[in-house]
């Protein structure tokens, strides 16, 4: 069956796309070269509009819409369409674009384009979207092609100058040198090369990562100064002139509407500008200041429909699931041979259910969105990981095509999913900003919005069975999986006879994305769709942690029951899988596995594919009176190349965090219909002193492009658990482990 991937989906929530096709495009403004590049052809949010050149050139941004940009004075001006939310992607790429195009780094600054701009442009630059680790691997390559491109117009122009053949001159950081001595800069010929004809990209020849000078090394990430110096604004930092502010409340239950608000009891406080209903579902206070219009918000009476969904309970969510594991139906996903009776068949039957909870991404700035509204115009101040599903959301809720609005990207205080495909904070901060055209209105959540009105990790159950041989060998493994839908909520067009291929992510035959790495006799795998009124999405790893765990867990109860050490076990099944063999043999080595650790001290391990790349952990653990110390993860990543290894170190190590967050602390649960859980004093993260000593080794194989950011946390919890569970002598099954009554120390 054809597995639906993260960038699918993604792509079909915003845009009908036909095919990548590359375009070098060159202009000449102000005695510089212009590259643009990486254009797609036009998408549905674009049929039938008229687009003008002209809207960049007349717009108040000093934007031109070009990669690459070469002043005068050398300085080379990088533009960046994917989202910075801390992970590195801007670096990355600049690395890669310095590396073609033979400039110095120090002399490299960036800019973000904006959604208008390229779509005036005919979406020169391609897709926005930043999510599923693919912010290098799905555009490196017409990245580094432009760069290549411009790097030869720029030596011809040089060539032409000197009356030299091109084969004689050489470049290094920005200078280009010919054997007689003469010497000029990028900055020079920059306006001579802007007039010469492109290099047909397909005849370009990229560098090989043995070959790389700038990408590949540990440089300093570029986002990270004005960070520490306190220059940097967010969304929520954001100021402009006369600048009014809105504090919102929606439903607190879930598919619930606004029955009636009282605008009396607030209208006359200090500062308040007015009260606005948002849609069917939410009521937001405007004011002078944002204390001012939380303040006033929460004295608003406002009573609510709750939709019938005012009496759902955990309880209810959960018992939901467990009904879903016991269906019978046709929930087929993967099938390979006669699983179920293989199993049956055999001497030594192993079964475990899995439970897996709720989680909130909690980013560390709440929702917001600053609207600009006029009937002619309008403009928007986004943190967003997709800016060209922030502009559509601005659109259709302005009632303007794409060509009258513009999104300003703001790098995000995190975003893990949450700033993706769903807008629907831009759409509240339309509605109210249509309240006070021509004013700026900058709409804030609180932390309690934030965290109570989130697209959570999809809870899920899972039944494991397995058979083993008398020789210890698995028959047959029988995985079915009970839970809710992302697609359901973000993407219900990638839903296929009632079935969600992307929930069962880690579990496919195919390479390339998130390939199962065992070979069994026997397989079937099964997925049930169990809905509720709590939406959920993706939430940073999406799919693969919940099964990375399930899977790499129950490995481990496989191994107990046969009689064998988890590691062998593993690796018996993977020979026909040499890429996740071989991180996995990577990990084992750096740890040590098979040495006598400390008295007291256990080792786990587990391997997982997502996001393109392999991954696999040796967690190192010990627990006195059911408190759990790790001391000590070791990790082996895959990623196929490396573009910067110490922003992927920071990544892996990034995900632990997350990860075990998310196995130690309390879960996000529902109560009469609402989330329970408001707070950091309800839903606290991991204290830094809580975290382990990270180890982690890449391995590269440098024939694919692999993601970062989210492949790593699917082996957190389950070398953690299954640690733990070799220090209890007993299996661990319910998460968070709260519910096990285990906490870390």
């Amino acid at each position: 069956m054809t597995k639906i991937t993260d960038n699918q989906v993604d792509q079909m929530n915003l845009e009908s796309q036909s095919r990548r096709r590359f375009i070098v495009d060159t202009s000449f403004i102000g005695g510089g070269l212009m590259l643009g590049i990486g254009s797609f052809a036009s998408t549905e949010a674009m049929a039938g509009t008229s687009y003008n050149q002209n809207t960049i050139m007349n717009s108040s941004s000093p934007e031109v819409n070009a990669w690459v940009n070469i002043k005068q004075d050398d300085t080379v001006v990088i533009r960046i369409v994917r989202s910075e939310m801390g992970q590195g992607t801007r670096t990355g790429l600049a690395q890669l674009v310095a590396e073609e195009l033979e400039c110095d780094w120090k002399k490299i600054i960036t800019e973000s384009p904006t959604p208008g701009q390229s779509v005036a442009r005919k979406r020169v630059w391609g897709e926005f979207s930043t999510g599923g680790s693919r912010g290098i691997r799905t555009s490196e390559d017409y990245v580094r092609r432009g760069a290549a491109a411009a790097r030869i117009m720029l030596l011809q122009a040089a060539a032409n100058e000197w009356n030299v053949p091109v084969s004689e001159l050489t470049v290094n950081k920005g200078v280009i040198s010919h054997k007689s001595g003469k010497k000029t800069t990028y900055g020079k010929v920059a306006e001579a090369a802007g007039k010469i004809t492109p290099p047909d990209p397909k005849s370009i020849t990229l560098k090989k990562p043995s070959e790389w000078k700038v990408a590949g090394k540990p440089l300093a990430r570029l986002d990270t100064a004005d960070k520490v110096n306190g220059t940097k604004v967010f969304g929520v930092d954001l100021q402009l002139p006369g600048m009014l502010c809105a504090a919102i409340k929606a439903s607190p239950v879930f598919g619930g509407k606004v029955k009636s608000y009282d605008e009396n009891k607030v209208k006359n406080l200090r500062g308040v500008k007015g009260v606005v209903k948002v849609g069917d579902n939410a009521v937001a206070v405007v004011a002078d200041t944002f204390w001012r219009a939380k303040v006033a918000l929460e004295a608003l009476p406002i009573e609510w429909d709750e939709a019938g969904n005012g009496n759902v309970n955990q309880a209810d969510i959960e018992k939901r699931l467990r009904e879903g594991l016991e269906e019978v139906g046709d929930f087929w996903q993967r099938k390979e041979g006669d699983a179920v009776a293989a199993i049956q068949s055999s001497g030594n039957v192993v079964e475990a259910v899995y439970y897996t909870p709720y989680r909130s991404h909690a980013n560390m700035e709440p929702m917001n969105c600053t609207v600009k509204f006029t009937p002619e115009r309008v403009e928007a101040w986004v943190p967003t990981q997709n800016g060209e599903a922030s502009h559509a959301a601005l659109a259709e809720a302005a009632g303007l095509p794409l060509t009258q609005c513009e999104v300003y990207k703001l790098d995000p205080g995190t975003g893990l999913g949450r700033r993706g495909g769903t807008q629907e904070y831009v759409t509240q901060a339309v509605g109210i900003a249509k309240n006070f055209p021509g004013v700026p209105v900058k709409m804030m959540w609180s932390r309690e919005e934030d965290m109570t009105h989130d697209y959570y990790h999809p809870i899920a159950m899972a039944k494991m069975r397995a058979g083993i041989d008398a020789n210890g060998n698995m028959t047959g493994l029988h995985v079915k999986v009970s839970g809710q839908s992302i697609n359901s909520t973000v993407a219900p067009m990638a839903i296929k006879n009632n079935k969600d291929v992307r929930q069962l992510q880690g579990f496919y035959e195919e390479a390339g994305d998130a390939q199962l790495g065992y070979k069994f006799p026997t397989l079937l795998t099964e997925y049930v769709m169990k809905n509720t009124h709590v939406p959920v999405g993706p939430w940073r790893g999406v799919n693969t942690n919940q099964n990375g765990m399930f899977m790499e867990i129950f490995m481990d109860e496989c191994a107990k029951a046969a009689g064998k050490d988890p590691l062998a076990f593993r690796q018996a099944v993977m020979k026909d899988h040499p890429k996740h063999l071989n991180v996995l043999n990577a990990a084992a080595k750096r740890s040590n596995w098979g040495k006598p650790l400390p008295k007291g001290v256990h080792r786990g391990i587990a391997q997982f594919m997502g996001y393109g790349s392999y991954s696999a952990c040796v967690a190192e653990v010990s627990v006195t009176d059911n408190i759990v110390k790790i001391h000590k993860m070791v990790f082996a990543l895959d990623c196929g190349h490396v573009v910067n290894p110490y922003v992927v170190r920071e990544q892996v190590e990034g995900s632990v965090v997350m990860a075990l967050s998310s196995i130690f602390n309390p879960e996000i649960t529902v109560e009469n219909g609402r989330i329970k859980q408001t707070n950091f004093d309800s839903y606290p993260l991991l204290r830094l002193a809580q975290n382990p000593k990270v180890d982690t080794v890449l391995v590269p194989t440098f024939d694919f492009w692999g993601g970062v950011g989210e492949p790593t946390i699917c082996v957190v919890g389950p070398a953690v658990i299954n640690a733990i569970s070799a220090a209890l002598g007993k299996p661990l099954r319910n998460f968070p482990l709260i519910r096990e009554g285990l906490s870390i120390a």
